[in-house]
């Protein structure tokens, strides 16, 4: 694969949304791929899986040599393992980070604001020390993910909220546009620029193929559930308290009053660089996996 010739890939968070989709991708082409993570990704079993948890430092790496790492799981949990993966062989890193980083740097959320500053932390310390260990990196930032096994926290929450009331709460209009990518696509995107010299040492956008004002991504969201669009329009204070109300359950704790005044925000970047240097096509948004979803 590498240089020419056959070379194994890593890839950690091996069950996330994106890694449970690029495995079968990369297996499909007969790449050697060792899947790692906390819990055995679908289809990869013994050689092809080995146990690690990213946050646990003291854990050695299993015994063998990789051209590639791609690393699908949280940026931050990276800088520290990079030393470990040169080590192993490891030469070439795609990772992901997230446009949030722009996105949401004016939050008024602390908890949103802390995930900005460890991303822009890592993506700093995750180029340094590749550039330091003659690694060739290359880092993603999508927009707003969707799809595979729905683990996504954006419209599957949507799309589950629209099943258990039959309507979606609205703060505004709901004007502000979103580029909603697909997880394959992502996926895509890594086998693509894998071997790519002009994708190296570079950060990408990547946004999905369709622009669309927020309003009608949850109405395309309603009409692919079968179910016609309600919207209800709510006021902040009240959009304020049910946003406290869904936080108690484990499921909503990431949620945030400021997603209601986002829904009046553009939150749309351009994909070009990835297209021109190794090909990304994004498709167009198309929500159908939520039908096989419960």
């Amino acid at each position: 694969m590498l240089a020419g010739r056959p070379g194994k890939v890593l890839v950690t968070g091996a069950t996330s949304t994106i890694g449970s989709l690029l495995l079968p991708m990369l297996q499909e082409r007969g790449v050697p791929v060792l899947a790692m993570g906390r819990n055995p990704a679908a289809g990869a079993t013994g050689e092809s899986w080995h146990y690690l948890d990213l946050a646990d430092q003291t854990i050695d790496l299993p015994q063998t040599e990789a051209d590639a790492l791609i690393h699908t799981a949280s940026l931050w949990l990276l800088p520290g393992w990079l030393e470990k993966f040169h080590a192993r062989g490891v030469r070439r890193v795609i990772a992901f980070s997230s446009t949030s980083r722009f996105s949401k740097q004016a939050s008024g959320s602390p908890y949103e604001l802390d995930v900005v500053g460890k991303l822009i932390a890592a993506e700093d310390q995750v180029t340094a020390e590749c550039e330091r260990l003659g690694m060739a990196w290359t880092m993603f930032r999508p927009t707003l993910i969707y799809g595979g096994a729905g683990g996504d926290r954006n419209v599957a929450e949507i799309a589950r909220l629209v099943r258990k009331f039959g309507f979606f709460p609205l703060f505004g209009a709901g004007t502000g546009r979103r580029q909603p990518v697909n997880a394959r696509d992502l996926a895509a995107a890594c086998i693509q620029s894998l071997d790519e010299p002009a994708s190296h040492n570079k950060a990408y956008n990547l946004s999905g193929g369709e622009t669309l004002a927020y309003i009608d991504m949850v109405r395309r969201i309603f009409e692919t559930l079968g179910q016609r669009p309600i919207f209800v329009r709510i006021p902040m204070a009240a959009f304020r308290i049910a946003v406290h109300l869904a936080r108690l359950h484990p499921r909503f704790a990431h949620l945030t009053p400021d997603m209601a005044l986002r829904m009046q925000a553009d939150l749309v970047f351009d994909h070009g660089e990835a297209t021109r240097d190794f090909g990304y096509c994004p498709g167009k948004f198309d929500p159908a996996y939520l039908t096989t979803l419960s």
